[in-house]
């Protein structure tokens, strides 16, 4: 048995699970997520939890029976929790505002950045006062909400891409709990 796949998914209270064939439905107060399972995978509720089992013990059905626990675990935590990213936009003159539907990110080039927000997503941005004493100073903080972790995931990486942090000042976007190395940079030159 797969150790991840063999685990079975607890389903709280509110949230509903609908098992049609290969179809499976998750609904909460938060929304709702369906996904359709692999041939020779199977779900089975029980109880108050929900048990996902394969057909063989081929490699390939192996990696499915823990990949789709995963996403069925995923999708009851999403209606249920939700999921949320938080990303630091840190740099002199960087900052990042919502303008309609869209996520104005300005990040030193000639130029601002526009990124459409996806309509299953919630994008929340806020200013952060500046302090004197640290290299490095949070201009913003951008907060990527959503019930599918995929979504969340996907868009906080393209946030992120449009200016990684670099190494010599850490200027950039980056995850909030993401380490930096900072490397020293050249030193004078010694006669």
């Amino acid at each position: 048995m797969s150790r991840i796949g063999k685990i079975p998914v607890s389903v709280p209270a509110g949230v509903t699970v609908l098992i049609n064939g290969q179809h499976v439905s998750v609904k909460g107060k938060l929304g709702e997520l369906t996904y359709t399972m692999c041939e020779g995978i199977s779900a089975v509720r029980e109880a108050d939890s929900i048990v996902v089992r394969r057909t063989d013990d081929t490699r390939d059905q192996k990696s499915k029976h823990g990949l789709t626990r995963a996403l069925v675990n995923n999708m009851v935590t999403g209606v249920s929790k939700g999921f949320e990213k938080e990303l630091q936009v840190i740099g002199t003159g960087y900052s990042a505002k919502i303008v309609g539907p869209w996520l104005k990110l300005s990040l030193g080039y000639s130029h601002d950045i526009l990124l459409e927000v996806p309509k299953d997503l919630k994008v929340v941005t806020e200013d952060v006062p500046r302090t004197r004493g640290s290299k490095a100073e949070v201009q913003a903080i951008i907060t990527v909400n959503g019930i599918n972790k995929e979504d969340v995931g996907k868009f906080s990486a393209e946030i992120r891409r449009c200016r990684p942090p670099e190494n010599y000042k850490g200027k950039g976007i980056r995850y909030k709990d993401e380490y930096v190395r900072i490397k020293p940079g050249k030193a004078g030159a010694s006669a």
